[in-house]
């Protein structure tokens, strides 16, 4: 196959057969709030994963003036569970700017769009395509080894020069006034068919022209940067009750899960746990065994937690906003810390 050679006429042939039902594909002309959430939602997250998160934010935020005039809290606790926090902070802080630059409306121009907290070229191109029409490419993993494939790329896809080398031919197989649907075509291309590891090249509207696959690379192919080893964490966590109450701190506002609640916990073990609720100013009693485990893994790290249950034996809460005594029938109402969520099942 010649890099010149035209083949989404076949793409969006099989896209208008095959092509995925999703919430966020219903309105027409599409909405570019709607594309947008759902693509940020879509980073690092499978789409059926997605699908009740989306319904859910929908329902709450149906527009970007509501998602604008919500607290931070309220935006936490409504994408607790899809991960990734700083996705959903991102998206608030760029709502807020669009609300109060541009009059409520996303941007069609792609340097203001970029501008933009959280939003890359892949969004960019996402949002401009499939909401605006504008001939813009939207490459992210999936359309990466989907060209790899198609063109018998060999370089590590994960590295600059490659991915700008994919990028100019996705730009040049954009046809004119199909360009949304042309980047839709690929991402439901590269998750129905030209999957990771083992590519449906049976089912393969594309598989007469395929370079790997006449090489016989298709399932050698992408190449991609080799992960490092993710370090363990060992973290320490008690949940301390007092009368039907449990006693939480807030994250700091950076960082990992920044501004979300959780247990009391640490990498120092029970004393490190003792002197951190000390310094709030409350005084508590463990139990020498623990009540659970649990593994919690971020991309860069993995948390071994240990939990134990607690109670208060003295003091009260220093007049400090990062912590507090919440019901037990309040649960629901701070947005958990990753695995905190979790925790509180086990220990009710």
């Amino acid at each position: 196959m010649k890099d010149g050679a035209l083949w989404s006429p076949v793409l969006l042939q099989w896209f208008d057969a095959y092509g995925r039902d999703l919430p966020w594909r219903r309105d027409v002309p599409r909405d570019p709030y709607k594309v947008w959430v759902s693509e940020i939602m879509l980073q690092q997250t499978k789409v059926e994963a997605v699908r009740p998160y989306y319904d859910s934010w929908m329902d709450r935020f149906p527009d970007i003036p509501t998602l604008a005039a919500a607290s931070q809290d309220d935006v936490l606790r409504q994408w607790q569970g899809l991960g990734y926090y700083s996705r959903a902070r991102n998206l608030h802080e760029a709502v807020r700017e669009v609300a109060a630059a541009y009059g409520g409306k996303v941007p069609k121009n792609k340097k203001d769009i970029l501008a933009l907290k959280g939003v890359g070229d892949y969004t960019a191109g996402a949002i401009l395509s499939i909401a605006y029409g504008e001939a813009e490419a939207a490459v992210d993993g999936n359309v990466l080894r989907v060209f790899a494939r198609l063109y018998n790329i060999d370089g590590n896809i994960l590295s600059g020069p490659v991915k700008k080398e994919i990028t100019a031919l996705v730009q040049a197989q954009i046809p004119q006034g199909r360009a949304g649907a042309f980047n839709e075509a690929l991402m439901d291309f590269g998750a129905m068919i030209c999957i990771p590891k083992h590519p449906r090249c049976g089912e393969c509207p594309l598989a007469d022209i395929c370079m790997a696959k006449r090489a016989g690379r298709e399932q050698e192919l992408p190449v991609r940067i080799v992960k490092k080893k993710v370090p363990t964490e060992p973290v320490t966590v008690v949940v301390v009750e007092d009368n039907g109450r449990w006693l939480i701190h807030r994250r700091p506002p950076q960082g990992l899960l920044a501004s979300m609640w959780e247990f009391p916990n640490g990498t120092d073990g029970l004393d490190g746990v003792r002197q951190l609720t000390a310094s709030a100013g409350v005084m508590i009693d463990v139990d020498d065994q623990p009540v659970g485990t649990l593994k919690h893994v971020f991309s860069h790290k993995i948390w071994q937690m240990t939990i134990y249950e607690g109670r208060q034996i003295g003091g009260e809460i220093a007049e400090k906003e990062d912590w507090q005594w919440l019901p037990r029938r309040d649960v629901t109402s701070v947005p958990w810390a990753g695995p905190h969520g979790k925790i509180t099942a086990m220990a009710r």
